[in-house]
């Protein structure tokens, strides 16, 4: 498991740096290529709400991890995963842990993580943590572990404002080579959710579309596609 999840199984290409929109993040950006390349802290935690890309902020970090050629691991706790899989990963540069939240309460993993991170550290590798919320409010019972991940530096993910959204969607519609006018732009957020997830996912159903039948994005051709 441990040389598979190495070689970036369930790390999204298009999970870069690049792709992402640093809105208010730029700090928090900067901090984590950094970390990333072996230059900065050692221990990053960051929180935020679902849908602010914290999740593609970890893979990013992968990626760029290996543009250094630093071997690195992304591991989210939402997996149905045992704690046994935390065994070896000090052996690694980088080690990129999402979803602390989803364990919290559970004390063999709450043990499991506690050991992990000082055995990370004491390696000389690098930890970056996500979770909901900052450590505190996490409701783990192993005060020792909130120590730890409070000990780091702590980040929270700004949200994007719908500009930034929006901007968002023409710079990765871009990337496909599509090109997304504001109009249509304003009206995916108008008619659509506005978390970045549901976003990318009728973007890429447009991709899809707009390549099939060689049409570009307009309004009535969004609407169809997308049923709204």
């Amino acid at each position: 498991m441990l040389s598979q999840l190495t070689l970036g199984v369930s790390i999204k290409e298009e999970a870069t740096f690049a792709n992402f929109y640093p809105g208010k993040n730029v700090e928090l950006i900067t901090a984590l290529k950094n970390t990333a390349s072996g230059q900065g802290e050692r221990v990053i935690y960051m929180y935020s709400a679902g849908g602010q890309g914290r999740t593609h902020l970890l893979q990013a970090c992968c990626h760029y991890a290996y543009q250094y050629g630093l071997r690195s691991v992304y591991l989210s706790l939402a997996g149905h995963y045992s704690p046994e899989i935390l065994q070896g990963l000090e052996c690694l540069s980088l080690v990129c842990i999402d979803d602390v939240n989803r364990v919290a309460g559970s004390t063999e993993w709450e043990e499991a993580l506690f050991h992990a991170y000082n055995r990370i550290l004491n390696q000389g590798g690098c930890l970056i943590v996500t979770a909901n919320s900052v450590p505190k409010l996490l409701k783990l019972t192993l005060p020792d572990l909130v120590s730890r991940l409070a000990g780091g530096v702590i980040y929270a993910v700004q949200p994007l404002s719908d500009n930034e959204k929006l901007q968002t969607l023409v710079m990765r519609a871009g990337q496909r080579g599509m090109t997304l006018s504001e109009e249509v732009g304003k009206f995916l957020l108008t008619h659509c959710p506005r978390h970045m997830t549901t976003l990318f996912a009728a973007l890429d159903a447009l991709d899809k579309a707009s390549l099939a039948a060689q049409r570009r994005l307009t309004i009535p051709f969004v609407k169809t596609v997308l049923q709204i």
